[in-house]
């Protein structure tokens, strides 16, 4: 039996110790931890997640509630109990069994490559992790075949993701000790997003979004901003107007599901294609018909990861990365220049 120790994350001032068994069977996991005196006044349950990153709030809860959770000797089954700070965490735990996941030899558009990271160039339509109504055929497969070696990395390096119909720059950890510096970066807001888009409607002025985002209360697929999700910050600024629609560009300060295309909905202007918040097409008066074509068959949202930059997990070099547009946005901000031109509209 392989076991990988994964020390103390230096993000967050704590002392953890995690046993982790590293095959895909059931994992049996013993967690422990010195709760820092930052925390003290905060509940139990989010000491724990923000002492245990790996594991969810929701998940945290769970085993606090079983009984799981031992501090300073003594089985806590209150999520809320109010942190003292200096107590000492144990959790025994045995997560459920993981998927068999296989390699597959699926193209990768790799950017940049060294020992500890991978940087690709996502396409259209290629789902980045397994789950439900996707065991195979993601970007997960496509690395444990190219590089297979990252299979003894949790989640095959990822770690953060694009939407399936998200285009653009990620970056993939190849060992554990690059995959934990880099979500420490993500946490510390230390790694640069930058995406672009088209969202329907005639903006005045760049702005910030601020609103927290949770699943949606009774469509389990889509996202929405609800008071008590997680915070969640977008920053926009205008690159092009157009006739009815407008050229964003957009930095990430969080990195919630959906965010961009969320918080984009919650302003009145979705984004072309969005089939989840409402991009539909929208043509101005008098299009011609090729360009309101165009539109219609904008299948996907018109978002793309144009922009990553990031200190390197193991030299600490900063690094950055730009990917140009892809096709498909290239030739719909061509189109909508050449209908504001028709009506001479100026697009800057």
């Amino acid at each position: 039996m392989k076991y990988a120790i994964i020390k103390y994350l230096n993000s967050i001032a704590v002392k953890k110790t995690i046993l982790m068994k590293k095959s895909y069977m059931l994992q049996h996991q013993r967690l422990t931890g010195v709760v820092h005196k930052s925390h003290i006044g905060q509940r139990l349950d989010f000491t724990l997640a923000k002492m245990f990153p790996d594991y969810s709030r929701t998940c945290i809860k769970t085993w606090i509630r079983s009984g799981l959770v031992i501090i300073n000797g003594r089985v806590s089954v209150i999520p809320k109990e109010k942190i003292l700070g200096g107590e000492t965490v144990e959790m025994q735990v045995t997560l459920k069994e993981e998927p068999c996941w296989k390699a597959q030899n699926i193209p990768l558009a790799i950017i940049y490559e060294d020992e500890d990271i991978l940087v690709i160039n996502k396409p259209c339509n290629l789902v980045v992790h397994t789950g439900c109504g996707n065991p195979d055929g993601t970007i997960l497969n496509a690395l444990l075949h190219y590089f297979p070696p990252i299979a003894d990395v949790p989640r095959a390096g990822i770690v953060h993701r694009l939407d399936k119909g998200t285009t653009g720059l990620m970056v993939v950890a190849k060992t554990l000790q690059a995959q934990m510096h880099l979500v420490e970066s993500l946490q510390a807001r230390a790694i640069t997003r930058e995406y672009e888009a088209i969202a329907i409607g005639t903006m005045t002025a760049g702005g910030s979004v601020r609103q927290s985002i949770a699943r949606h209360a009774t469509k389990r697929t889509h996202m929405a901003i609800r008071p008590m999700g997680k915070p969640a910050v977008t920053h926009y600024r205008i690159v092009e107007h157009f006739r009815s629609h407008t050229h964003l560009r957009l930095r990430l300060e969080t990195g919630r599901t959906h965010q961009i295309r969320v918080h984009m909905a919650h302003i009145n202007h979705p984004l072309v294609g969005d089939p989840l918040y409402g991009g539909r097409p929208k043509p101005p008066k008098g299009a011609s018909a090729a360009f309101k074509d165009q539109l219609h068959l904008f299948y996907h949202q018109a978002l793309h990861a144009i922009f990553l930059s990031l200190f390197h997990p193991i030299t600490s070099i900063e690094m950055r990365w730009h990917a140009p547009l892809p096709k498909d946005m290239a030739a719909l901000i061509a189109a909508l220049k050449e209908d504001a031109a028709l009506f001479k509209v100026p697009v800057s």
